[in-house]
């Protein structure tokens, strides 16, 4: 079937992705593996005791499940309705149009591509600590260059991993992610026994329920408190990206995606709990109110937690391990969701055709993916270079850019379904309110958190001195800019190809406009240029789409359905 009047040729079928590749419980695992808990919870629980939660910070871990949980319910209704691996720039341009769906999907991406540069230098580092803690001693682990260079290797390795096949990247997860959670239940178990024992060293506090409600927090704390946390939930949309490998494309990535967020509430209260008890909140020694301590608290608190003996040894190896498993880990589920945003990017022609091309063996996305890798490899190189310094600016930044993607997206849920919101109560607590009420309690912690990073004394170096760009603090900087930049990469696209800001590729439309288009056969949008079929019985398109399965009675020409 032809797009009338544009010549285009509409595709009705997937994108070339292996299909039924993944389950339920491969789906969670994706899901929880690309937070990286132990990594995430290593590298944000310190900051947020330090920004001003202090014993509260396992009541921040409560706060930012719930607009986590809001999102993770907005993206399984709207995968229901179109299960595309694109995700935010599919279901965001369906709702708002090609302008909103592009900074929807660049979001992804440049989330995505800076996180890496966090990953890459905790894997790196961590590869040394770990050497270390099997015998093998080295001070490589405080070695820029070194710790650069292994985490470039990293990324590399991930990429390729990530290239092989979703199926090879899922058995990945499943021995990283069971390596991780015993660590981090070993960690609570010990960190409380030492509590309640009375062995734990001065500092410490029995918890108490009170640390589940930020009663006496400011706002300004609670913004920017909330916005790191939400950090350490991110990643869980990983399950819903993988939709088209999915078993059941419409229902089973959507649970997922909710199961995975509800799992991640329970570890992060659990282990912020145990953490903040064992170590204290004071700002000398172990405590997690010492800024020299914010950037990696199980490193900080291993010696003491596990003690100087052969079982403490094993103990800090194995929580060396965990975080690189962690970060390794993430690593690889951070290339999946991005290379399958700019896969359905570049099907729909939003991006050049060459993102667009699949595998024929591996079935998984080509340049999306080793471009990923590249650019990722590149970006970390490039912010090492300048200072090492603006890498811990990286964090807060992502928060800024992952609160606008997932918040646009639970808006877009309600506008996409505002013509059966009151078909039902469900339809309109699960499309309408619960999503809007995510959308806007992160586009709020958006705002103040903008106020709060902008602030010159925000992130300070080692020497104590403010870290910014142009008088303004680093965090806010990176993380606008490199936001605001997608603008001149879609004015870019634009010029060379309008045909998806024209809506010729990719339609705008509510659920009931899908509906109809599905019955019209054109529910995936439309493909431009002719089409041809490869002896191997791959679909090629002068756009270059490759690696579409062509289904059982394909057809060749301008114009042609298949």
């Amino acid at each position: 079937m032809s797009d009338a009047g544009s010549g285009a040729t509409v595709v009705t079928e997937g994108k070339g992705l292996r299909a039924g590749a993944l389950g339920l419980t491969g789906s969670v695992v994706v899901g929880v593996a690309s937070t990286a808990p132990a990594y995430s919870l290593a590298a944000t629980l310190g900051f947020v005791v330090a920004g001003g939660a202090g014993f509260k910070a396992p009541a921040i871990m409560l706060l930012a499940f719930l607009p986590m949980y809001f999102i993770a319910v907005a993206y399984r209704e709207l995968n229901e309705a179109e299960p595309d691996c694109g995700t935010t720039f599919t279901w965001v341009t369906r709702a708002f149009g090609p302008v909103a769906g592009w900074m929807g999907g660049w979001g992804i991406v440049i989330a995505d591509i800076i996180v890496m540069a966090n990953l890459a230098q905790i894997a790196g580092a961590y590869s040394f600590t770990l050497a270390n803690e099997l015998g093998l001693h080295n001070s490589l682990d405080s070695s820029t260059f070194w710790s650069t260079a292994a985490g470039l290797l990293w990324i590399g390795v991930m990429t390729w991993i990530s290239f092989r096949g979703i199926e090879v990247s899922a058995r990945l997860q499943y021995a990283l992610l069971t390596i991780e959670v015993l660590t981090l239940i070993m960690v609570v178990g010990v960190a409380l026994w030492k509590v309640y024992s009375g062995s734990a060293p001065a500092g410490s506090a029995k918890p108490s329920l009170s640390w589940l409600w930020p009663s006496g927090l400011s706002m300004s704390v609670l913004s920017s408190t909330v916005l790191l946390a939400v950090f350490i939930y991110w990643g869980w949309d990983s399950a819903v990206s993988t939709n088209e490998e999915a078993d059941d494309p419409s229902r089973t990535p959507g649970r997922a995606a909710v199961i995975s967020t509800l799992l991640l509430l329970v570890i992060y209260v659990f282990v912020s709990i145990a953490t903040v008890a064992f170590a204290g909140t004071g700002d000398k020694g172990i405590g997690l109110g010492n800024d020299s301590n914010a950037d990696d608290v199980f490193t900080a608190i291993g010696p003491s937690l596990f003690g100087d003996t052969f079982l403490g040894h094993a103990g800090l190896a194995l929580l060396a391990i965990s975080i690189l498993t962690s970060s390794a880990a993430s690593t690889q589920t951070t290339v999946l969701p991005t290379a399958r945003t700019a896969l359905s990017m570049g099907v729909f022609r939003a991006l050049p055709a060459k993102f667009s091309t699949v595998h024929p063996r591996y079935q998984t996305p080509t340049w999306s993916t080793l471009g990923m890798g590249i650019a990722s490899a590149g970006f970390y190189l490039l912010m090492t270079l300048i200072s090492t310094n603006i890498l811990g600016a990286l964090i807060g930044a992502i928060g800024l850019q992952i609160a606008f993607y997932y918040g646009i997206t639970g808006f877009a849920c309600a506008w996409f379904y505002r013509h059966s919101l009151r078909t039902s109560a469900r339809h309109f607590v699960n499309r309408g309110l619960i999503p809007c009420l995510g959308g806007a309690f992160l586009f709020l912690m958006f705002a103040y958190a903008v106020k709060s990073y902008a602030e010159p004394d925000y992130l300070l170096d080692d020497n104590g001195k403010n870290v910014t760009i142009w008088g303004f603090g680093a965090v806010v900087v990176v993380g606008v800019v490199s936001l605001l930049g997608g603008f001149a990469l879609m004015a870019l696209q634009w010029s060379r190809d309008a045909a998806f800001f024209r809506g010729r590729t990719l339609r705008t439309g509510s659920f009931e406009d899908l509906q109809r288009w599905r019955a019209e056969g054109t529910q995936y949008g439309v493909i431009g240029g002719d089409v041809t079929i490869t002896q191997e019985g791959d679909l090629v398109t002068d756009g270059g789409l490759s690696g579409v399965p062509t289904g059982p009675t394909p057809t060749t020409g301008e114009g042609e359905t298949r």
